[in-house]
C-alpha cells in the first residue's frame, strides 16, 4: 500500500496519521470490550450458575497474572516482530478467548477450570495493546507532539471502559449472559477489520519518508533548551525500570479505586443502594478523562515536552486529593464524589505520561514497545496485589484502612516521581 503526496498540495502524513491514531485509539477501546464484561456479569455468574466468590476471585486473578506476564512477552515479541502483527494477533486471540467463554458459562458444565484457562488466553491476549499500540505510535509521532497526541489517545481506556461496561450490562439485560461476551467479541472484530487496512506499522510501509524529529527541545519551565538525543537501551532500561515500579504504585492506586469505590461508597452511606454507588463511582473515570488531555498539554505547552514534571506536579496534587478522600469523604456523599473526581483528574494525567509519552521518549522509536512492554507489566504487579492486600485489610481491619494504604500509596508515588524528575533534569535528559 502505497501513498504519495497529490497535486492539489494534499499532506499524505496528515492523513496516514489520523487514520493510524483513529484505528489504535479504537484498537485498545475495543480490547476493554473483551475486558470488562466480567466484571459486569459477577453478580449473574453467582447466583444463577453457582460460582463462589473465591471461585470468581480466582477467575479474575487468573486474568490479571496472565496479563502482567503478557506484558513481558509483548516486549520481548515487539523487538522481532511488527507492531501491526503482535496486534493483529492479539485482537483475533482475545476475540476468540472471549466468544469461548460465553460458550463455556452457557454450556451446562463445570465451567471453572475452563473459564480460568480462557481468562488466561485472554490476559495474554490482551496484554498486546497497550505496548503494541504505543509502539506503532511512536513511529507516527515526533517527541515535541507526543504529550498532546498521547493526551488525546491515551482517552480510549477511559472511554473505553465506561462504555465497555454499558455494553455488557445492556447485553446482559436483553440478551443474556453469553451475548456480553459474544457482543464484545463482535466488536473487536469489527475494529480487528478496519485495523488491517488502516493499522500500518510506520510511514515507509506506505511509501512515505520517515517522521523527522525536532532538532531541540525548549525547556519551557525548566529553563534553557535541552538537546533532544536518543538514549542507548542500557542506559534507557534503568529508566524504564524506575518508570516501571512508579507504574506500580499508580497501577495499584487505579485498580482499588476501580474495583473498590462502589463498595466503599455503599459501605460509607446508609443510604444508597448497589447500582447508584456504580454510577456515582465512574466520577473517577470521567473526571480522569479531562486528567489525560491536561497532563499531555502541559508536557508539550507548559514543560517544553518535559515530562517528569508534571508527573510529579500532578502525583503531589494526587497526594493531596486522596488525603481529602479519606479525610472529608466520609462526611458528605457529594464530598466523596468530588474527592475521587479530584484523585482521577490528577492520577490519570502521569498514569499515561508514565506509561505511553514517557516510554516512547526514554529510547529509540524501535525501543517504544520494549519500554511500554517493562513499564506496563512491572506496573500490572500493582493490580494483583491490590485485590488481594485490600481484601484482606477492609475485611480485618475496616474500611478506615484502606483508605490509610491508598494515602501512604499515594505518598510514596510523590517521592518516588520526584526522585526521577531531579535524575533527569540533573542529566539533561528531555524527558
Amino acid at each position: 500500500m502505497t501513498d504519495s503526496p497529490s497535486s492539489t498540495g494534499e499532506n499524505p502524513h496528515k492523513r496516514w496519521r489520523i487514520k493510524v491514531f483513529s484505528v489504535t485509539w479504537m484498537s485498545y477501546a475495543g480490547y476493554y470490550f473483551c475486558r470488562k464484561a466480567f466484571g459486569i456479569v459477577k453478580p449473574e455468574l453467582k447466583g444463577e450458575y453457582g460460582f463462589t466468590d473465591i471461585e470468581l476471585a480466582h477467575i479474575w486473578t487468573a486474568y490479571l497474572v496472565a496479563y502482567m506476564l503478557g506484558q513481558f512477552l509483548a516486549a520481548r515479541l515487539g523487538r522481532q516482530i511488527a507492531c501491526r502483527v503482535l496486534l493483529l494477533v492479539g485482537m483475533m486471540t482475545s476475540l476468540i478467548a472471549n466468544f469461548g467463554i460465553g460458550f463455556v458459562i452457557t454450556g451446562g458444565t463445570d465451567a471453572y477450570w475452563a473459564l480460568i484457562s480462557l481468562m488466561m488466553i485472554n490476559g495474554f491476549a490482551q496484554a498486546t495493546g497497550w505496548p503494541g499500540n504505543v509502539g506503532l505510535l511512536a513511529k507516527w509521532s515526533r517527541h515535541t507532539e507526543r504529550g498532546r497526541l498521547m493526551a488525546w489517545w491515551g482517552t480510549c481506556y477511559q472511554i473505553g471502559s465506561i462504555f465497555a461496561k454499558h455494553f455488557a450490562a445492556i447485553m446482559l439485560a436483553t440478551m443474556g449472559i453469553a451475548w456480553s461476551f459474544w457482543g464484545a467479541s463482535f466488536i473487536l472484530l469489527g475494529v480487528w477489520a478496519l485495523f488491517y487496512f488502516w493499522g500500518q506499522e510506520d510511514p515507509e510501509s506506505v511509501g512515505l519518508p520517515p517522521m523527522i524529529e525536532e532538532i531541540e527541545v525548549q525547556g519551557g519551565d525548566e529553563g534553557g533548551s535541552v538537546q533532544e538525543h536518543t538514549l542507548p537501551w542500557k542506559e534507557a532500561f534503568r529508566i524504564v525500570i524506575a518508570m516501571g515500579v512508579l507504574y506500580f504504585c499508580f497501577k495499584f492506586l487505579r485498580y482499588a479505586l476501580d474495583s473498590w469505590a462502589p463498595m466503599l461508597l455503599e459501605e460509607s452511606f446508609d443510604n444508597l443502594d448497589t447500582a447508584t454507588a456504580g454510577h456515582l463511582s465512574t466520577a473517577f473515570d470521567w473526571v480522569g478523562f479531562l486528567g489525560v488531555i491536561a497532563g499531555g498539554y502541559l508536557s508539550d505547552k507548559v514543560f517544553g515536552s518535559h515530562r517528569t514534571p508534571v508527573i510529579f506536579w500532578m502525583t503531589v496534587g494526587m497526594f493531596i486529593a486522596m488525603t481529602l478522600l479519606y479525610v472529608l469523604g466520609s462526611t458528605h456523599l457529594v464530598m466523596f464524589v468530588v474527592c475521587l473526581g479530584m484523585v482521577g483528574f490528577m492520577m490519570m494525567g502521569p498514569d499515561s505520561l508514565l506509561s505511553g509519552t514517557a516510554a516512547m521518549d526514554v529510547s529509540s522509536k524501535e525501543m517504544a514497545v520494549v519500554a511500554s512492554g517493562i513499564i506496563n507489566g512491572l506496573g500490572s504487579i500493582g493490580p494483583v496485589i491490590q485485590e488481594l492486600v485490600i481484601g484482606h485489610l477492609k475485611t480485618t481491619h475496616g474500611p478506615e484502612s484502606v483508605f490509610i494504604l491508598l494515602v501512604v500509596m499515594a505518598g510514596i508515588g510523590v517521592v518516588g516521581t520526584g526522585v526521577l524528575w531531579m535524575y533527569c533534569r540533573r542529566n539533561h535528559l528531555a524527558l
